[in-house]
C-alpha cells in the first residue's frame, strides 16, 4: 500500500485499488534486498537462531531476493509513474482551482462537492513519488531502481521531482518536509521556500482551523531532521559519520549535537566550514568521519575544522 491518499482505484473503478505503485514496489524491493543482506552479515549461530524463532523457512530468502530484483516500476513521459496507467488521468485545471477555491489542501473534499473524484485526475495530496527519494535518497534510489532493471540517471529524478511539484495540493503538513528534503539535495535553491511553508504549517495555521484541534508533531520533527539530515547531509554508513553539506543560500549558520557510538560531538556549519568537537569521554572508540570526500579519525577531547566550499 503506497501513501497516495486521492487514489483508491482507477477511473470508474473507486476502491478497486491500483496495480504497482511506484513508492510500494521499490520500497518492498529495497526491504527485501536489506532482509537478504541482514542473514549474510548475522552468519552462523545469530543467523540460525533468528531465523528458528521467526519461522524463516528455507525458501523464503532466496523469494526475498527475487523479489529485490524483479518488482516493476511504470514511467511515463520520461518520468516514474505514481502508480501503472497513471498517464491515462487527466490533467486538474490547477490555476482554477487555486482562483476558485484558496486554499486547495483538500481537494478530495472539494471533488467530491462538485460531484467528481480525485481518481479521475494527476494529482497527489502529499508527495507520494517523492516519499521514496525522502527515506532512501537520491543514489540509494538509483541503485534500487538499476538492481529492478531501470538504470536511470539523476536528470531523470530531477525531472519527476519537477513534474510531481507541479501537481501535489499539499493537504498533508508533512508534504512539504518531504518537498524540503528532497530539493535539498537536488536543488537546494528551491528548498528554502518548501523549509519555510513547512515550519509556519501551525504557527500560521496554514491549513485553516486544524491547529486549534492539535499541532503536526511529525512535521516539526521533520524540520529538525530536515536540518540535520539534508543540510547538513548527516548519515551513518556502516562505521562512518558522513556529511554532505548543501546549505540553502538563506541559511548561514546551523549547530546541533549528535550522540553517536559513546560519543557527544558538537557540529557548527556555515558555507565554509564544518566545525566538530569531541567531548571528552572515557568510553566509547575512535570515530570515522567524512566530509564531502574528506576522510578522518577523530579521538575523544579531538575537534577538526573541514572545509565545505571547494
Amino acid at each position: 500500500m503506497g501513501p497516495d491518499e486521492y487514489h483508491d482505484g482507477y477511473p470508474g473503478a473507486p476502491g478497486q485499488g491500483l496495480k504497482d505503485n511506484a513508492y510500494t514496489n521499490v520500497m518492498t524491493a529495497w526491504v527485501c534486498g536489506r532482509a537478504v543482506e541482514a542473514l549474510h552479515v548475522l552468519g552462523g549461530d545469530r543467523r540460525d537462531e533468528l531465523v528458528a524463532r521467526l519461522g524463516v523457512t528455507s525458501r523464503e530468502p532466496e523469494l526475498w531476493e527475487r523479489m529485490s530484483t524483479r518488482l516493476a516500476v511504470p514511467f511515463h513521459e520520461g518520468v516514474i509513474s505514481q502508480f501503472d496507467g497513471y498517464e491515462a488521468l487527466s490533467e486538474l485545471d490547477w490555476a482554477r482551482y487555486r482562483t476558485t477555491y484558496g486554499n486547495i489542501g483538500r481537494l478530495d473534499l472539494i471533488l467530491e462537492a462538485e460531484g467528481d473524484s480525485t481518481n479521475r485526475y494527476r494529482l497527489a495530496k502529499q508527495a507520494d513519488v517523492l516519499m521514496m527519494i525522502y527515506l532512501l535518497g537520491p543514489q540509494e534510489v538509483l541503485a534500487s531502481l538499476a538492481r529492478l532493471g531501470y538504470p536511470i540517471t539523476e536528470n531523470v529524478l530531477r525531472a519527476t521531482v519537477d513534474y510531481y511539484l507541479a501537481r501535489t495540493a499539499h493537504g498533508s503538513t508533512l508534504s512539504r518536509v518531504v518537498h524540503a528534503s528532497v530539493l535539498g539535495r537536488l536543488d537546494p535553491h528551491q528548498a528554502w521556500r518548501a523549509f519555510r511553508g513547512a515550519l509556519v504549517a501551525d504557527l500560521d495555521d496554514t491549513q485553516g482551523g486544524t491547529t486549534n484541534e492539535g499541532v503536526h508533531l511529525g512535521a516539526m520533527a521533520g524540520t529538525l531532521d530536515l536540518v540535520t539530515r539534508t543540510f547538513a547531509g548527516l548519515q551513518t554508513r556502516s562505521d562512518t559519520l558522513e556529511f554532505t553539506p548543501q546549505l540553502p543560500p538563506e541559511l548561514r549558520e546551523i549547530r546541533f549535537q549528535v550522540s553517536y557510538r559513546g560519543h557527544r560531538i558538537d557540529a557548527a556549519l556555515n558555507h565554509q566550514r564544518l566545525h566538530l568537537a569531541v567531548h571528552p569521554s572515557a568510553g566509547g572508540n575512535d570515530i570515522q568521519v567524512k566530509v564531502a570526500s574528506t576522510r578522518m579519525v577523530l579521538r575523544s577531547g579531538q575537534e577538526h575544522d573541514f572545509r565545505t566550499d571547494h
